[in-house]
């Protein structure tokens, strides 16, 4: 578990500018790109040399593969059809780890931008994580889903995010991620999830269901646990778009309005995430830090980590072992010392089936 330190609301900063009715807040100035910092170059100087502010986050030995630990393997590419947005489709992944057991009911963890998070050389590594973690009793033995942006037959996979493109000008990602409606919710609880319990015993209990992303896909995670708590209630989130792309600014005010709902979440941001000075409602750590500071106020089982980096994952692939052992740290446990099963690693259960349709992680992009 995480430094308690890291659990406690800081101040909390000025409400986000209400725009005029019908109109976006603070819409982006001609010209200006997303992912663009507001004027900060990204580096800052140290010792006298100038340095990217992400340059210090290393991935840790829980995100790489390790001797001895048994490996999961991925069943996929599988395609769905979505009528969200009808003539489009979904491309996803599913990880099953090696001491997956099919008659009994199993937790699942849902990844958006499903390809980066598989990445073995990216800067996530979800199954290296899954593996190890789960080995150790760390995590529960669980099945994860890595699920791409909807696109048409006739484009292209999303390219993975090192490419510097996460498919927002090529796929429908911007418009199923970011609005701040049940938009995502519907394909991932009424598509995605009727074809997954096809082929896999998935719990019943929606506090066993995790989804999560990065960027656009953590504002997805985030809408889909909070317009579908009834299916999912554990969330990350890493330098989540809470700002005005959609009008995603406006979860603060949904969370201070409603009812509490059933959601855990970890959020991860930095400082030097796209800050836009004199634009409130696009400031990405501003708004971030408001949605944070919402949840606590409203009494959410809320953790979070704020850090220097840039937007991108160099923070959040680092503390993504943290983040997964914070939301699934309820998982029963045995204290009779006596228990050789709980004292011991978690071996295979099984070998997958030779007929079983498998697939390794996609392959780093060519630099």
């Amino acid at each position: 578990m995480l430094s308690a330190a890291w659990a406690q609301p800081t101040a909390t900063p000025a409400a986000a500018t209400p725009p005029p009715a019908g109109q976006p807040a603070n819409p982006p100035a001609a010209g200006a790109r997303r992912g663009g910092r507001g004027g900060n170059s990204g580096t800052q100087l140290v010792d006298g040399r100038q340095v990217s502010n992400d340059s210090f986050y290393k991935l840790g030995p829980d995100s790489m593969p390790m001797d001895s630990v048994p490996k999961g393997h991925f069943v996929g590419p599988t395609t769905i059809s979505t009528q969200v947005f009808p003539g489009n489709f979904h491309t996803y992944w599913v990880y099953v780890p090696a001491q997956y057991d099919a008659a009994k009911p199993t937790p699942l963890m849902v990844f958006n931008d499903g390809q980066a998070f598989m990445n073995p050389k990216g800067s996530l590594r979800a199954q290296n994580v899954l593996d190890n973690l789960i080995w150790r009793h760390e995590l529960p033995v669980m099945l994860a889903v890595f699920i791409d942006p909807a696109h048409l037959p006739t484009e292209a996979e999303p390219p993975d995010p090192v490419t510097g493109d996460w498919g927002d000008r090529g796929t429908r990602r911007g418009d199923e991620y970011n609005p701040p409606t049940d938009i995502y919710a519907r394909v991932i609880c009424d598509e995605l999830m009727p074809a997954i319990k096809k082929d896999y015993n998935i719990s019943p209990d929606p506090s066993q269901h995790g989804i999560g992303g990065a960027s656009s896909g953590g504002c997805a995670a985030f809408a889909v646990a909070w317009f579908r708590p009834d299916q999912f209630q554990k969330v990350f989130t890493i330098v989540g778009s809470f700002t005005d792309l959609r009008g995603e600014y406006i979860f603060p005010e949904l969370v201070a309005a409603a009812d509490k709902k059933p959601i855990r979440i970890f959020m991860q941001d930095g400082r030097n995430d796209n800050r836009t000075p004199g634009r409130p409602n696009n400031d990405w750590f501003l708004q971030n830090v408001r949605l944070m500071n919402a949840l606590t106020k409203k009494g959410y089982d809320v953790n979070y980590a704020w850090g220097m980096n840039n937007h991108g994952q160099s923070m959040g692939g680092v503390i993504l072992p943290d983040m997964l052992r914070w939301l699934w740290r309820d998982q029963p446990v045995d204290t009779d010392p006596t228990d050789t099963a709980e004292r011991s690693f978690r071996a295979a259960v099984a070998a997958p089936a030779a007929t079983a349709p498998t697939t390794t992680a996609p392959a780093a992009p060519t630099p």
